[in-house]
């Protein structure tokens, strides 16, 4: 264990938590409270154990024999091609048939006709749904089937995330989610003991690191590259031990993980789903097509095959696919004879013995024969199917819905700090009723590995992107009425979602104002403002009555010309706030005189550099494009410059045998991009606030180059659409950065926005790679930062959404921002990914920034750790229209104190009436830092200063298991592996 919570001889004296050097373990924490003169109690008690749920409800296995685990099981996608809704209705089945309720209606009936029998579920999405609409009769029944370990919950989380777009805080919400309703409605025999993901496009480390640290025991996937499970199949490592973070000591972030024999599809010819075409076990010997010789032949033939693979006498068979037993008579009607038959061969000498079992069961077996396994410290991606097929361009699909996703988790953490800091009166106070509910459910929906992934249909990514506003508006409420109650203020607050285009109708209308910054981290933040206003001088003070200091710039004509009649401001007025560690500040704005806007400076040559106390930026005279970057507090300067390309997707030319691009496949048709422009057209603006170049490269593809005042971070905002397709070519977009930095074919990424693995060019840690894409095969995920490094430089490069990219020559760092594509890859989705809309119905245009940072590498976490999470973690502007009261509290904050820089405030949530979740984790991991990468010790008592704190009770990283309760298989690796080393000293020593 990193780090526990001691209780001090003093029965109130919950007092400390030191947090040791490796990133992560969150510590989770349910805090009892005094509010309103009420005591809290426990949360939840742990349920004893029924004598039959969990590994003890498994059939007996047979020792020296072949034993094969059939595992009934439907893969039921929380949208694709279809929306949610309308997948759990069975509603508009011209596009799939599938509908969720009658699958779990006849599940449930078939369960009851044969204790035997056994069924694994694994989106609690839809099962939350299909719960509620049963009689209490059936949901006894149900309780029943779990407690008795026929129906099993797997996995567990409101949907199956994906792993390669996700941002870990938001899948630690939507698992949190699933598992507690899991945990409130069956108790322990609902808690999931495997984790199940069996379709997403690719395996990130990260997520096996979380689901270690949630209590699974084992972790089961299908898909993995061709080339590794070719050598896996040859060498008997497709079950192995994911030694999945670098910081924590092992087996902390250990997990065992297997790879399915048939991706998660059942052996070939042996479906007996009403979607399948496979003939039924006809049994009847009086009957001319009687089969069951045939059946029982095949299939020990199957099973004798997928022995030859795996390491033990135990193997699984996934029963099921896509939506299936929506009629499971079909199913369990055609297994059970399967395993009738199949059994009958061992009086005539068979050593293969079948049985009904869940994942947990074969696991349990894989455990108990006591062997070693392979390790593995790397992770699945990039994920290709066959030689042209690489799925890395959903790293960048729907680029709009990604960068959605991404800010709607901002507001939900900010919603949810809200709701704890305003108390029962944010639910129900002067602005309505308001929840966090709605949100948190569709950004849970929203992590599915088809929602964030871009790779679904149109329309089902317009119904993801609905339930966002939606969920947004219900949190505007809550947000509202806390912050009318934290300030004494009753005046109707605005909210302006287009600030990034430059559209706000009250801030360009209004004469006087204020603007109210919300700050959901746990530390001060300054962070540049930038409204859209029709004046042309304004007074701008803080919350103390202080001047602050204010430019007002003409908007771009890049702005103006996405705006789309969305906003008429000419002007942009430019200030820089600070706001308080988990609280906000209030800045009051006038206006001044109005007037024509200043134009900027058309020059006919770039300005040599830009530049402000910590950074030099300088510009090519020719060209307009970048050409060094210098860090003037570390002396530091490295050759850089930047420019757009585009790669020409492979089209087919109309063979079907040439695989084309789409949602999941990026397969460009030559390794050399297309520049855009070899040289930009320039304006400049400099200011007391920010310097900008602003550069133009084609009628659909701008940047402004920005540099503020205060920042240690270049901002690059890129603008990019209408993608042009008038030549009939679809077109893959991306931003290059070429340095002067030895990088020797090696960049970094990072991992669901956590650790950062290295990669490195046509190679992969687990097998010799034979690469047969050039570019594709050379990209990653990028959630939050990659960065290419030598001995004397580092320079990192923070998005603001997921995004896919590599180092394809040493010293250069490109990064995908935007794919319009005319064919489809026929991975299923059965559409090109050509977005439009009715606003730009000739095609999306996408606007978005990279922070560009360059240090030595010993040094570079320590700016770009706190500013990712200032990316993934923004402040909440809010508007006020006219002169607030005098009354009015200006500033608040809901510490007592600001946390220490190593320390991440992940979750503050209110739990239920009495008691909140908090998460706390260690951000930097081992190594990274000199300064930071130590341990840390945190005054839980004295953290809050809204909250009374009664008690502490600390919790798995999901909180569905006391942490001290918290058990889980323990597995050995292959001799000859070297441990991690451990770091940070004795974590099973700790000093209150």
């Amino acid at each position: 264990m990193i780090g526990k919570i001691h209780k001090q001889m003093s029965h109130d004296s919950w007092l400390f938590s030191k947090m040791a050097t490796p990133e992560y373990t969150p510590f989770v924490f349910l805090l009892l409270l005094f509010q309103s003169g009420v005591w809290g109690v426990p949360v939840c008690q742990t349920p004893q154990e029924s004598p039959t749920c969990g590994y003890k409800s498994c059939h007996a296995t047979k020792p020296g024999m072949l034993n094969v685990h059939l595992v009934p099981h439907t893969h039921d996608d929380v949208g694709w091609l279809k929306t949610v809704d309308q997948y759990f209705y069975g509603d508009r089945n011209d596009i799939q048939h599938a509908g969720v309720q009658y699958i779990l209606d006849s599940v449930v009936d078939q369960l009851l006709k044969n204790p035997d029998r056994r069924f694994i579920y694994v989106e609690t999405a839809f099962f939350y749904r299909w719960w509620k609409q049963q009689t209490d009769d059936m949901q006894n029944t149900v309780k029943q089937l779990v407690n008795e370990g026929r129906l099993e919950f797997v996995n567990g989380g409101w949907c199956m995330s994906d792993e390669a777009t996700t941002h870990y805080s938001a899948v630690i919400d939507q698992m949190t989610m699933g598992l507690r309703f899991l945990n409130d409605t069956f108790g322990h025999c609902g808690r999931p003991r495997v984790a199940w993901h069996i379709d997403p496009f690719g395996h990130a480390r990260e997520h096996a690191s979380m689901f270690a640290q949630m209590g699974y025991d084992g972790f089961f996937f299908g898909r993995l590259d061709y080339q590794d499970r070719n050598r896996r199949m040859v060498a008997r490592e497709q079950e192995m031990l994911w030694r999945a973070s670098e910081s924590l000591t092992p087996p902390m972030a250990d997990l065992f993980t297997g790879i399915l024999p048939n991706g998660y599809n059942p052996p070939e010819g042996f479906c007996w789903d009403q979607s399948c075409d496979d003939p039924p076990i006809r049994d009847d010997p009086d009957l001319e097509d009687y089969n069951v010789d045939d059946v029982v032949t095949r299939f020990l033939h199957i099973a004798h095959g997928q022995a030859l693979v795996y390491k033990t006498n135990h193997i699984i068979m996934t029963m099921g696919s896509d939506f299936q037993y929506e009629n499971a008579n079909l199913w369990y009607k055609n297994l059970d004879k399967l395993i009738r038959y199949v059994n009958q061969m061992q009086s005539n000498g068979s050593e293969v013995n079948v049985l009904y079992s869940t994942p947990s069961c074969y696991l349990q077996e894989l455990h108990r024969v006591n062997l070693t396994w392979p390790l593995k410290g790397d992770d699945f991606f990039p994920y290709a199917d066959s030689a042209h097929d690489f799925w890395t361009g959903y790293f960048t699909s729907r680029p709009a819905l990604k960068r959605y996703e991404r800010i709607s988790n901002s507001y939900l953490q900010t919603c949810k700090q809200l709701e704890v800091l305003g108390g029962p009166i944010s639910r129900k106070g002067p602005f309505g009723a308001g929840d966090s509910e709605t949100l948190k459910k569709a950004m849970a929906v929203a992590q599915h590995h088809d929602a964030v992934s871009g790779t679904e249909k149109q329309h089902v990514a317009n119904d993801y992107a609905r339930k966002l506003a939606n969920g947004w508006a219900h949190c505007q409420v809550l947000v509202s009425n806390t912050l009318s109650s934290l300030s004494g203020s009753s005046a109707p607050r605005v909210y302006c979602e287009h600030l990034n285009i430059s559209v706000c109708p009250l801030t360009e209308t209004s004469k006087k104002f204020s603007v109210n910054v919300y700050n959901p981290l746990a530390r001060p933040v300054s962070w540049p403002v930038r409204l859209p206003v029709n004046g042309t001088a304004y007074s701008i003070s803080d919350a103390k009555g202080k001047a602050v200091d204010s430019q007002v710039v003409p908007v771009s004509q890049a702005t103006a010309a996405v705006r789309r009649g969305r906003g008429y401001a000419v002007n942009e007025l430019l200030f820089q706030v600070q706001a308080p560690p988990l609280g906000y500040s209030t800045y009051s704005v006038s206006l001044l005189q109005n007037g024509p806007p200043s134009p900027p400076s058309p020059l006919p040559r770039a300005p040599t550099a830009v530049q402000n106390k910590f950074l030099r930026v300088t510009f090519d005279r020719e060209t307009g494009l970048l050409s060094s970057l210098s860090n003037l507090e570390t002396q530091q300067t490295v050759k850089l410059s930047q420019n757009f390309y585009w790669y020409n997707a492979s089209d087919g030319n109309n063979s079907e045998s040439i695989q084309m691009s789409g949602a999941y496949i990026f397969r460009p048709n030559t390794s050399t991009p297309f520049i855009i422009s070899k040289t930009a057209k320039i304006e400049t603006l400099q200011n007391s606030v920010v310097q900008e170049v602003r550069q133009w490269f084609s009628p659909w593809v701008s940047q402004v180059v920005r540099l503020y005042t205060d920042s240690r971070a270049l901002e690059l905002e890129w603008t990019v659409g209408p993608v042009p397709i008038g030549d009939d070519l679809g077109k893959e977009v991306i931003s290059r950065l070429d340095s002067s930095i030895n990088s020797s074919g090696v960049f970094y990424t990072d991992s669901n926005g956590r650790e950062v693995l290295q990669r490195r060019k046509d190679y992969r840690p687990t097998w010799n790679l034979r690469q047969s894409e050039p570019i594709a095969g050379n990209y990653y995920p990028i959630n939050s930062r990659a960065y290419i490094k030598d001995d004397k430089d580092q320079l990192t490069v923070v998005t603001d959404r997921s995004q896919g990219g590599g180092s394809i020559q040493d010293g250069s760092l490109e990064i995908m921002l935007h794919r319009r594509l005319l064919y489809d890859d026929v991975r299923g989705v059965g559409e090109p990914l050509n977005e439009t809309s009715d606003i730009y119905p000739e095609g999306l245009v996408v606007r978005g920034r990279h922070l560009l940072s360059l240090s030595p590498p010993a040094m570079a976490a320590d700016t770009h750790r706190p500013l990712a999470q200032e990316v993934v973690l923004q402040p909440l502007i809010t508007f006020t229209d006219g002169e607030l009261h005098p009354s009015t509290r200006l500033e608040f904050s809901g510490l007592q104190a600001v946390l220490p820089p190593a320390v991440h405030l992940l979750t503050v949530s209110q739990w239920d009436q009495d008691t909140v979740l908090l998460r706390l984790e260690h951000q930097y991991q081992a190594s990274e830092s000199k300064e930071h990468s130590q341990p840390v010790t945190v005054n839980l008592q004295k953290l809050f200063s809204t909250l009374d704190m009664l008690g502490v009770s600390e919790m798995n990283l999901s909180a569905n298991q006391w942490k001290d309760e918290m058990t889980r298989l323990d597995w050995k690796a292959e001799s000859g592996e070297k441990p991690l080393p451990k770091r940070g000293g004795d974590p099973s020593v700790w000093e209150v």
